[in-house]
């Protein structure tokens, strides 16, 4: 069989495979405990004035 020609058994195979529901996982969610810290940084006024000075090089 060439390669790309039509495999009737494989996609039998693959459509299984893709039909079958996989309830074997943990469904808990995890929980995390800590801090989450964002730095906003610049201004958008600076942020875009940069963004001119880099485009203009």
């Amino acid at each position: 069989m060439s390669m790309g020609a039509y495999d009737e058994d494989e996609h039998e195979r693959r459509e299984q495979q893709a039909s079958r529901v996989d309830a074997d996982f943990d469904d808990e969610r995890t929980i995390y405990h800590g801090q989450v810290e964002y730095d906003s940084g610049d201004s958008a006024e600076a942020l875009l004035n940069k963004f001119e000075e880099i485009k203009s090089e």
